[in-house]
Order: C-alpha cells, then sequence, then structure tokens
C-alpha cells in the first residue's frame, strides 16, 4: 500500500514539475503585470504565484481533465483581486494608470487571450462591464500620459493670442 501511494505520489510531482517548467515562465509574466512591479524585481509577483501554484498542486489530482494553466491563471486572478484593494501600486510601468480591475481585464483579454463571456464569468461582472473596461484600459495605456513632457511638445502661444501687441 505504501509502495503505490509512493509511486503516485512520485508520478504527481513528475507531473507537476512538468507543467510548472512549461507554464510558469508566462505565469509569472501575467503576474507581473497584474502588480505593475518590473521584471526581476518583482517580490509580489513572485508571492502571487506561488499562491496559485501551491493551490493548483494542492487540487492536482482532482483536476480530472481541467486545463491545469486555466486553473493556476484563476486561482492567480482571485488572489490580486482580493488582495489587489490593499496593495500600493507599481512604480512607473505602463500599467499603472490603470486600476486593478482594469488591469486584471486588460491582462486576461489581451495578454492571455480570454474570450469577453470567460474574462467576465471569473471576475463575477457582465460581459458590457467587461467590454467597456477593457476599453478605457486599452485607452488610457495608448494615450500618452499628460504632464511636463506633453506642455513642451506643443508650440508655444504667440503674443497675439495672449492680448499683448505684436513687437514691430
Amino acid at each position: 500500500m505504501r509502495e503505490r501511494q509512493a509511486t503516485q505520489q512520485g508520478r504527481r510531482a513528475r507531473e507537476f514539475e512538468a507543467f510548472v517548467a512549461g507554464a510558469a515562465g508566462r505565469l509569472l509574466h501575467a503576474a507581473t503585470l497584474l502588480t505593475g512591479e518590473r521584471p526581476g524585481a518583482d517580490p509580489r509577483a513572485r508571492a502571487l504565484l506561488t499562491g496559485a501554484l501551491a493551490a493548483t498542486y494542492a487540487s492536482w489530482d482532482r483536476l480530472r481533465g481541467e486545463d491545469p494553466y486555466d486553473r493556476t491563471r484563476t486561482a492567480l486572478v482571485v488572489r490580486f483581486a482580493r488582495g489587489a484593494w490593499r496593495r500600493p501600486r507599481g512604480r512607473g510601468g505602463l500599467l499603472d494608470r490603470l486600476s486593478p480591475q482594469e488591469r486584471l481585464v486588460l491582462v486576461l483579454r489581451l495578454y492571455e487571450g480570454v474570450a469577453e463571456e470567460q474574462t467576465a464569468a471569473l471576475l463575477g461582472l457582465p460581459v458590457e462591464r467587461v467590454r467597456a473596461l477593457s476599453a478605457r484600459a486599452v485607452a488610457a495605456v495608448l494615450r500618452p500620459p499628460r504632464g511636463p513632457a506633453t506642455a513642451a511638445a506643443q508650440p508655444p502661444v504667440p503674443p497675439t493670442a495672449l492680448g499683448k501687441a505684436a513687437p514691430s
């Protein structure tokens, strides 16, 4: 009996290790996008991924044909969503201007390629809300940030427009 359990546990560990070897890089990148940290300096993303992988490993024998990548991505998204409101935003990343919900939708829709309906079901939102969040997030990412750089790029205002006479 113990020999059989040891064989099953060894098989389970090898299967999980193979899964992690193939999927961990992409999942870590998704977690890094969610947290807004820089690649390589991403302790929150690594902690999120570790928790999601631990949850997947705990339910590995009960997957029964379910995709372990989907299960891990779901655990990653849920862990991020639960803790996002009490965590500070990232530092200077492209997705920093987005709310955690917008970031979730953007990463799921554009990076992971999850359909609107599946994203809505995963986040517990109506499809229309997911569509609106996605459009707003894409617009925010594509729009340049406002600040001194955009003011310097604009041409100077001519003196006549300010009500002063032009020099003769």
